[in-house]
């Protein structure tokens, strides 16, 4: 008798892993960026991703983080809570040799508890629609100082979702919606406290 399975699975799209299959488990609110929307994705971010420091904050599947970093990108940091969706990632990260950094917590508590050695060029802050963790996630990159200059941050959330407060020193350059998701890239520009 097979063995039902309670994974899905995406495909990277592009770069060193295209086509490879990323497998997840079935858990509520693990949803991965679908193929049509991290295409779009990807092509807004082709001329920043080669040799970028990127964080992945709720990593889930870990589509966006791995498509990075099969498209080229120098480190990736993947944060992730569920522990089932870490062992499937992890898996992952071995079947595809990969070298990337896997941390398995909550990703507020650690962007606050953590003192990071580098700061990065792309954030992928794509958290559960309905938590609202969005604003804390994109409040605590700035305060932490987690963020280059020119820094490209992408948010992902329901298409009903309320306008997103962002620091001063943010600006929105894409904003798409496909279906239930609207998607949108920030490109952070000076020091808020270059402004003051």
């Amino acid at each position: 008798m097979h063995k039902k399975t309670h994974e899905s699975s995406v495909r990277i799209i592009g770069g060193t892993w295209r086509r490879r299959k990323i497998l997840f488990p079935h858990e509520l609110g693990l949803r991965p960026t679908g193929d049509r929307i991290r295409e779009t994705l990807f092509n807004w971010l082709q001329l920043n991703i080669v040799d970028a420091n990127c964080l992945d904050l709720f990593a889930g599947s870990g589509s966006l983080g791995l498509e990075a970093k099969s498209r080229g990108c120098a480190s990736c940091t993947l944060i992730e809570k569920n522990t089932k969706a870490v062992t499937c990632l992890r898996n992952t990260i071995e079947s595809f040799g990969a070298s990337v950094d896997l941390i398995n917590d909550d990703a507020i508590k650690y962007l606050v508890s953590t003192q990071f050695n580098k700061k990065f060029d792309i954030v992928f802050v794509d958290p559960p629609f309905n938590s609202n963790l969005h604003e804390s996630a994109i409040q605590l990159l700035e305060e932490k100082h987690l963020l280059n200059v020119g820094a490209k941050i992408y948010v992902e959330t329901d298409v009903n979702a309320s306008e997103l407060l962002v620091p001063k020193n943010w600006s929105q350059i894409r904003n798409q919606v496909a279906g239930q998701v609207r998607f949108m890239l920030y490109s952070r520009d000076a020091n808020l406290e270059l402004d003051k």
